[in-house]
């Protein structure tokens, strides 16, 4: 298969394609982890935030290593594409984790509510939004070697 054809599939851009790809392949192992070690399936964690390993992480570290294949690793693309990764994985392993940890404690409070609850308590917020170190570096791991991968084989 030529580079052309590979370019094609989705969005006629080789790097977009192998980033999309190591958000595909992030989702599904995220579903194949929740099987494994829950023995349940959920489809729901295809399309999810949080859990292992760390899309987002993925994402840009795919992005960000074809970048560096594609245009050098010296080039401001690089520069640029490498920054922004580093920004969205410090904000999955903290931020985002920081607000999963605020929505147990407030679900906790809500679940113990003794009194009458009031209206904006009837939805249950999300935990899982963000990820620990070690998931956002699994995700980075995968991204990087889908980025380095994709673009040695394809390009």
């Amino acid at each position: 298969m030529n580079v052309k054809n590979v370019t094609d599939v989705l969005t006629g851009n080789l790097i977009l394609n192998l980033s999309i790809l190591a958000w595909a392949m992030a989702q599904v192992l995220k579903a194949l982890t929740v099987l494994i070690t829950k023995h349940r399936w959920d489809w729901r964690h295809i399309l999810s935030s949080g859990g292992m390993p760390s899309s987002h992480s993925a994402f840009v570290c795919s992005c960000a290593a074809s970048v560096g294949m594609v245009e050098g690793f010296s080039t401001v693309t690089f520069a640029i594409a490498a920054v922004v990764a580093i920004v969205v994985m410090y904000d999955a392993s903290n931020v985002r984790r920081a607000a999963g940890e605020q929505a147990k404690i407030l679900n906790y409070m809500m679940d113990h509510w003794k009194e009458m609850r009031p209206e904006f308590f009837g939805k249950e917020l999300k935990e899982l939004l963000g990820h620990t170190p070690f998931q956002v570096l699994m995700g980075g791991l995968l991204g990087i070697a889908i980025g380095l991968g994709g673009v040695w084989l394809w390009g």
